[in-house]
């Protein structure tokens, strides 16, 4: 069935900010002078999850209220950090998103803190091809309660869910929404509705989709 919307995931489907993220939680780390440090390796096997989930894998140890502070602070180095970040964007994203803004709505929803897809958007220029957007960061909420939240908010009937985790394909599942997987990203899963190896790949189908 065609669809009649397509929602994008972020991190892993669209750009590569990891090295991003590894600076600015190591800087959270430091001003709150913890010991313990992240690398690429420790943030990629948690690219997906909601906020609680890597605050216990980074910070085991701490309070809910020592990893709150900590987030707090790692989300005031991140928009420090953001007029220096050099993200990844994914070959043919600028180009492709352009063209099938023209045939579907667009969307974003990510398990991100609050303003880091508006932060995507104005990095990439890219705010005038999205309909609406969801992040973890606005609600708390699971990605599967967003994922409701932003079909019904747009009167959404066949929309499909596009990302690169076994957490996103979950998510997807729970919401009642096709998962397509982008197999270039930072997970991997079997259940799928489509598989793309390449972003253009997924741009061509579609398009060429009557």
């Amino acid at each position: 069935m065609k669809p009649d919307s397509l929602i994008f995931d972020m991190d892993g489907t669209l750009w590569d900010n990891v090295d991003t993220y590894v600076t600015v939680w190591n800087k959270g780390l430091e001003v709150k002078e913890y010991a313990n440090r992240v690398n690429r390796g420790d943030l990629l096997g948690l690219m997906g999850k909601e906020a609680r989930v890597m605050l216990n894998s980074i910070l085991p140890e701490g309070s809910t209220e020592a990893q709150n502070e900590l987030f707090d602070e790692v989300i005031r180095q991140y928009q420090l950090f953001v007029p220096r970040m050099k993200p990844t964007i994914y070959e043919g994203v600028y180009e492709g998103l352009e063209k099938l803004s023209h045939k579907y709505p667009l969307f974003l929803l990510s398990n991100c803190e609050e303003g880091g897809l508006v932060n995507f958007m104005k990095h990439t220029n890219t705010t005038h091809l999205f309909n609406d957007y969801m992040e973890h960061g606005q609600n708390l909420q699971p990605k599967s309660f967003n994922m409701k939240l932003l079909k019904e908010r747009n009167g959404l009937q066949t929309p499909v869910y596009i990302g690169d985790t076994d957490s996103d394909s979950k998510a997807s599942a729970q919401a009642g929404v096709p998962f397509v997987f982008m197999a270039y990203g930072f997970g991997n899963t079997n259940n799928y509705a489509l598989r793309f190896d390449t972003f253009p790949a997924l741009v061509d189908y579609y398009m060429n989709l009557v």
